[in-house]
């Protein structure tokens, strides 16, 4: 019989699921499985056009039941009947409407095919508008709702979707009672909880992003809400009080999935929470030390403890929450809107003409693109290009979160060529780290040092070296690809009884730094001026700021 003890991690990205099964006792990997979302693989419900992206909800259940289930077959019956806790987390803030019995409009007959009716993605931007209406009135309320996110709402959180949703699409504005966050629905789901008031929210989900604080007895006051709109009044009275940080146990895993998943009817569940958030326990974030989760978006996280921030309240710092990261201390959220999304555009825009050739070679040239590129980027002398770029394509999450700015580029002559604008979006995306990094210490948090995990951190020595140089500080990479599964893991570890707390969980299953990047000191002096330029394009850019609409 196998004596070891073993949870799993399940990780919603923004294109699929991923389920690993570790071992809690050293963090190693005994199996993992990845299933992409079916309906969104084919493109549906969303308008990119229109910065409209949504996920129906039984994407989620469907690549959930398929990952898992491939995860624990893989791991075998040993290991699957070891399985003591289960921890999720979910991109964010990703709502979705529910009805009177807290079910998910897209899961009703009549509303199965609205993308309203749908979750509504992090990087969904269709409530620019709102998001600007929440941040004025909250500046002007006896309130500040906003203090904790750094003085503004954005368009990527829940009451700036909910309501653009009310407001555009009266049908599900009729049907709809309230709303709850991807982590918690599916933690419910997965625990059987189908009554609202049997959900237990993440402390991690709801800070900043539902500008829920214990400085204000929850959520915000109906008052607030109704002066919004009066339906947002009518939703606070069905939703929540209290939130709860992610080592709690949220219930048991329901018999009827346990017989699915092929696991034990015993199996603990524990709070959701969100990707960034974990990822950063994953790879054993600290005081002192910036850890950037690096994937289509950044979301760098800091934790420091109540000694040290008081009661001290970070402007143009998007998320500062109480237990949020780690229970016990304060965890700080920032982060660059597009990251591997800049990329990937750049990449679009290089092969939207290869699209018009014969299909046949187009997958090889894809492939071998990038390689190329980066080839080429590599012998260009940061001191040779005149190229600025501004990381803004997708807004401006922080500092100073803001929808309506976008990318620049500039310094374009007749010898710039495609690797010289390849560069000068991976500087520009450094030069947003540095961006960031500047407003914690100008704020009075330090930063020593900088940890990343991800795919890009991974697998792009040019991204991850332009950026230690231009920064101006070591950058170790976590040696390990699925960072956020493994810190749901270690949640879980925690919900199921089998560690006090996260930092003991974290000492026995972290992963090792792989690659450290040392910044090279005459690239930064160099650097050291295109910020400068940096900073000038983007106040010029600001000025340019596309007003809300009435």
């Amino acid at each position: 019989m196998n004596n070891k003890r073993y949870v799993i991690g399940i990780d919603f990205g923004t294109d699929s699921c991923r389920a690993a099964v570790i071992n809690a006792e050293n963090g190693a990997f005994v199996s993992n499985s990845t299933c992409v979302y079916p309906r969104w693989k084919e493109g549906r419900y969303c308008n990119p056009e229109r910065s409209i992206y949504r996920q129906h909800p039984q994407d989620y259940i469907d690549a959930l039941i398929k990952a898992v289930g491939e995860a624990v077959r893989l791991a075998g019956k040993d290991v699957s009947c070891c399985v003591r806790g289960i921890g999720v987390d979910t991109t964010a803030s990703t709502p979705v409407l529910l009805d009177s019995k807290g079910i998910p409009l897209a899961m009703t007959p009549e509303f199965s095919e609205d993308p309203d009716a749908m979750f509504i993605l992090w990087k969904d931007h269709s409530a620019v508008a709102e998001a600007d209406e929440i941040t004025k009135l909250a500046h002007k309320w006896n309130v500040d709702y906003t203090s904790y996110s750094g003085g503004a709402y954005s368009a990527e959180w829940a009451w700036s979707k909910v309501l653009h949703v009310l407001r555009t699409n009266s049908r599900v504005a009729q049907k709809a009672s309230s709303w709850i966050e991807h982590c918690d629905w599916i933690v419910s789901w997965l625990t059987g909880a189908a009554e609202p008031a049997k959900v237990l929210h993440s402390r991690c989900a709801a800070g900043h992003k539902a500008m829920w604080n214990q400085d204000w007895q929850g959520l915000p006051s109906e008052d607030f809400l109704s002066s919004l709109d009066p339906r947002l009044a009518l939703f606070r009275r069905n939703m929540y009080e209290n939130t709860f940080t992610s080592d709690v146990c949220a219930g048991i895993l329901s018999k009827e999935l346990a017989v699915i998943l092929g696991l034990p009817y015993d199996v603990k569940i524990a709070v959701g929470s969100v990707d960034a958030h974990v990822g950063a326990v994953g790879a054993s974030v600290a005081e002192g030390v910036l850890t950037r989760i690096m994937g289509t978006s950044t979301c760098d996280i800091l934790v420091k403890s109540y000694s040290d921030t008081g009661e001290r309240r970070l402007n143009g710092i998007c998320g500062q929450v109480d237990g949020s990261v780690i229970p016990g201390m304060i965890g700080y959220e920032a982060g660059q809107a597009a990251f591997g999304d800049v990329f990937s555009w750049f990449r679009r825009l290089l092969m939207w003409p290869l699209t018009l050739l014969d299909k046949s070679p187009g997958e090889t040239l894809e492939g071998i693109i990038f390689p190329e590129l980066e080839k080429a980027a590599v012998q260009i002398d940061p001191a040779a290009s005149s190229l600025l770029a501004l990381d803004w394509i997708n807004g401006r999450r922080t500092p100073d979160p803001d929808q309506y700015v976008c990318g620049a580029l500039t310094g374009i002559t007749l010898g710039t060529s495609a690797p010289m604008l390849y560069r000068s979006l991976i500087e520009a995306t450094a030069l947003g780290t540095r961006a960031i990094i500047d407003r914690f210490e100008t704020e009075g948090v330090y930063i020593g040092s900088v940890r990343a995990v991800g795919g890009v951190a991974r697998k792009s020595p040019l991204v991850m070296q332009i950026m230690s140089d231009v920064i101006g500080r070591k950058v170790s990479v976590v040696d390990c690809d699925q960072a956020c599964a493994l810190g749901s893991g270690m949640f879980a570890a925690v919900a199921s009884g089998l560690y006090p707390t996260i930092p003991d969980a974290q000492k026995a299953m972290q992963s090792p730094v792989g690659t450290i990047y040392i910044p090279d000191m005459k690239a930064h002096s160099l650097y050291e001026k295109k910020y400068a330029r940096y900073q000038g394009l983007g106040a010029f850019v600001q000025s340019f700021r596309i007003p809300p609409s009435k």
